[in-house]
């Protein structure tokens, strides 16, 4: 699982945003089109793509995208076992 494919899935669920500015580091709370709508995008995307389950408290405590990133690698180890 490679950071710079989640990164790529996670800015495609984007519609207003232009993917190129988003990184590891970006702050997905202060992208102008984040709402909790978006959120449920990432949450569908993570299970779909991943089939890893994350909830609304791992979006919360997740600043940036890296944050979230490392919470879907550690479940998608686990899922393999």
């Amino acid at each position: 699982m490679k950071i710079e494919i989640f990164i790529a899935n996670f800015a495609a669920q984007l519609e207003e945003t232009d993917a190129s500015i988003i990184t590891a580091e970006t702050k997905f709370r202060e992208l102008d089109e984040w709402d909790s709508l978006m959120a449920l995008y990432i949450i569908a995307m993570v299970d779909e793509e991943y089939g890893v389950k994350i909830k609304g408290d791992d979006m919360r405590n997740s600043i940036c995208i890296k944050d979230l990133y490392e919470i879907v690698k550690a479940r998608f180890k686990t899922t393999l076992v």
